[in-house]
């Protein structure tokens, strides 16, 4: 690993904190953001820091298993990044922002919400027509992390291909080859779910 990388994706986990929070997908010290270095090891948001004011000291490092390596206090969700970066190599980032689309589709959908038939669906990784389905699990929330992360993995691994997943009341986790991938993908979905609550509500009136 070089000090350079790591000062490079130090830099770009700050300034999607800062747009993040812009846009409100990550309000008080909710969400938690991390890179992958080549040496395997992940640069980590440490636990209970406001997104929005990020500072390098911020980001801390931890390796493939979640345990710290510099002696900082990692966010409480590690496992759940850790476990995509074990069952996705080519994932580089991980973005779990506290949206409120996220959340309200939680409340409205039951296990999964199934988007389809929308142009900006190929704004995700590996799709380019609108004429497809994406279906992204919603699981229920749960104070043991290492056991939600048991649960995720094992539905990626009977699923297979997955673009995000939500937490019921909490928020929805996504991932890219970079940074900047998984921060489109955050847009692009949160967009998307709030184009499913209209939906939802047209529906039912």
């Amino acid at each position: 690993m070089s000090t350079d990388e790591l000062t490079l994706l130090t830099a770009e986990l700050i300034a999607a904190g800062r747009y993040i929070h812009g846009r409100g997908w990550v309000p008080a010290t909710s969400g938690n953001f991390s890179a992958r270095l080549h040496d395997g090891r992940i640069a980590i948001t440490v636990s209970g820091q406001h997104k929005g004011h990020l500072t390098p000291e911020d980001i801390m490092l931890v390796d493939e298993a979640g345990q710290p390596l510099d002696g900082k206090r990692p966010s409480a969700e590690t496992l759940l990044h850790t476990s995509l970066y074990r069952r996705f190599p080519e994932v580089t980032a991980v973005l779990h922002p506290h949206s409120p689309n996220a959340i309200l589709a939680s409340r409205l959908f039951q296990n999964e919400i199934v988007l389809e038939d929308q142009e900006l669906l190929k704004a995700l990784r590996g799709i380019d027509t609108h004429e497809v389905q994406v279906t992204v699990p919603i699981f229920p929330n749960d104070q043991n992390i290492g056991r939600l992360s048991l649960r995720v993995d094992e539905y990626l691994q009977l699923h297979g291909e997955c673009h995000a997943y939500i937490i019921a009341g909490h928020g929805f986790y996504t991932w890219g080859s970079s940074i900047a991938e998984a921060l489109r993908h955050l847009e692009a979905l949160e967009f998307l779910f709030d184009l499913e609550i209209r939906l939802h509500g047209v529906k039912k009136s």
